[in-house]
């Protein structure tokens, strides 16, 4: 036997799928598809939020150095306003890092939920639902495998 994946919830073998403690035998499965659903609108406000968060302090520095500029004050006043705007703009570079860690995880996992199906015993079974697309991407190229390898064999065609 197998053992084309596996973690805590799905076993891909091949000769059977477990998802969730349920046991689908590869031989009695006939044909296996996949299904998205809507965007998750949480998904992507959550991108828009950490794009905010990286552009906020870039642009209250900018903002900042204009209305030091635009205040005609003392040259101390005026400096003190800009370092401070200054200082404000690179306060995002330590959290940069940790943001876009979030925004790659973000698009790792999709803003969509993810269905594997399957015609097993002649009827359609929902085998998988999953909002994590990296993970649905690794369980259904392993079903996948895992039903090329029970396929028989075909003879070449001969010439």
């Amino acid at each position: 036997m197998i053992t084309f994946y596996d973690d805590r919830s799905v076993w891909v073998t091949s000769t059977a799928v477990q998802v969730d403690g349920r046991s689908y035998s590869l031989t009695e499965i006939t044909m296996v598809w996949h299904r998205r659903g809507s965007r998750s609108w949480r998904v992507l406000a959550g991108r828009g939020a950490i794009g905010a968060a990286l552009a906020g302090p870039l642009i209250a520095a900018v903002l900042g150095i204009g209305v030091a500029v635009w205040l005609h004050r003392s040259p101390t006043v005026t400096i003190a306003i800009v370092g401070a705007s200054v200082l404000v703009g690179l306060a995002v570079g330590p959290v940069a890092d940790f943001l876009f860690e979030h925004l790659d995880r973000s698009y790792a996992k999709g803003s969509r939920q993810l269905e594997i199906w399957a015609r097993w015993r002649g009827q359609p079974v929902r085998l998988l639902r999953t909002g994590d697309a990296l993970r649905f991407g690794q369980i259904y190229r392993a079903v996948q495998r895992a039903m090329e390898a029970t396929q028989p064999v075909r003879p070449a065609a001969r010439r």
